[in-house]
């Protein structure tokens, strides 16, 4: 009677850890986030303004397309406010793992509507 309660448990206690096993991994592969970093800013000089009433709009990254890509900074005739603070954003689930994280930004629309925030998206690559 013994041996039987023994290998019952025995059973019980390899099942219960083949699960532990499958959920730990299934924890991890829910967690595992693959992003697509905004590079580091690049250093600008601004150039003396063409004329009195412009404002240097400093350059920035903006996702376009499949990649980071540069926004040179340049002069407009209109105010310039700071780009503001980045927006913490919640990701939603993952769609797939072929998808990876793009965050959100800031760029510069133009000189009428000024900075306007590209949410976090993410994107099939």
């Amino acid at each position: 009677m013994q041996t039987r309660f023994r290998r019952r448990l025995s059973a019980s206690l390899s099942c219960a850890l083949v699960v532990a096993a499958v959920c730990a991994g299934m924890a991890r592969a829910e967690t595992l986030i693959v992003e697509r970093p905004m590079p580091a800013p690049m250093v600008e000089h601004a150039p003396p303004p063409p004329s009195a009433g412009y404002n240097w709009v400093p350059g920035h990254w903006v996702w376009r397309g499949f990649e980071w890509t540069w926004a040179p900074g340049h002069y407009v005739q209109a105010a310039v406010a700071p780009m503001p603070a980045v927006i913490v954003e919640t990701r939603p689930p993952r769609p797939s793992p072929e998808h990876v994280w793009v965050q959100g930004h800031w760029g510069w629309h133009d000189e009428r509507h000024g900075w306007s925030w590209n949410p976090g998206m993410w994107f099939h690559h």
